[in-house]
């Protein structure tokens, strides 16, 4: 499908395929900050942007993080691999830049900003081991927005969930930081060719009203 750059987030959508071999090209630079800014465009709980996104384009980089993904080829194939990462307890860092950037923006009220400056510290640690989830959710909706974003802008992707986390984190520099969690990878470049769409089950089987009908 041959369309004007940059599609619609509808185009996009119905275009996008999972890409597993890509063409060496580079991603110019433009191109690569606009997708990064469209990225960061994604919402958090709270607006906390737990997200720590780690651009690993450096061919020994790729070589290892292809290991660490079961030598899947799309890593090393495509020139550039966004690991989404986060940081479970990032918040106490960026809280105050959080509060400060929404307010000076006109976005938060000085009462919203209190609201959220007290509560939540409380909310996350009442999270308990969930906090990790959270994050992760997180996250996981910036990659959408990166693989929607990519494909808006001529770009493939391929959504990863496959890899050895402990690896994964060696790799960027946060082995044995607890804190530290990984999301998923997200391999983005030229494909090598295009892929067919492989369809959907139809709506009645996998969308309902109020309740669950069946599983």
């Amino acid at each position: 499908m041959s369309k004007t750059l940059p599609l619609s987030v509808p185009e996009a959508i119905h275009q996008r395929r999972t890409t597993r071999k890509f063409k060496p090209d580079p991603i110019p630079e433009a191109t690569l900050k606009e997708l990064i800014a469209l990225t960061l465009a994604a919402p958090s709980s709270f607006n906390m942007q737990p997200w720590r996104v780690i651009l690993v384009d450096d061919p020994k980089q790729k070589e290892a993080l292809g290991k660490a993904a079961w030598n899947q080829p799309q890593v090393t194939t495509a020139p550039v691999t966004f690991v989404f990462a986060v940081s479970i307890r990032g918040w106490e860092k960026t809280l105050d830049h959080t509060i400060k950037t929404a307010s000076d923006l006109g976005a938060w009220s000085e009462k919203t900003a209190g609201y959220f400056r007290g509560s939540i510290p409380g909310f996350q640690d009442g999270l308990g081991d969930k906090q990790r989830e959270y994050a992760i959710k997180d996250a996981i909706i910036a990659a959408t927005h990166c693989a929607l974003a990519a494909e808006s802008l001529g770009l493939n992707s391929c959504f990863m969930n496959g890899w050895i986390e402990e690896s994964v984190k060696e790799i960027i520099d946060a082995k044995n930081n607890p804190d530290i969690a990984i999301a998923l990878l997200l391999p983005v470049g030229y494909g090598e060719s295009s892929y067919a769409h492989a369809g959907r089950l139809p709506e009645e089987i996998t969308v309902f009203r109020n309740r669950l009908a069946s599983a």
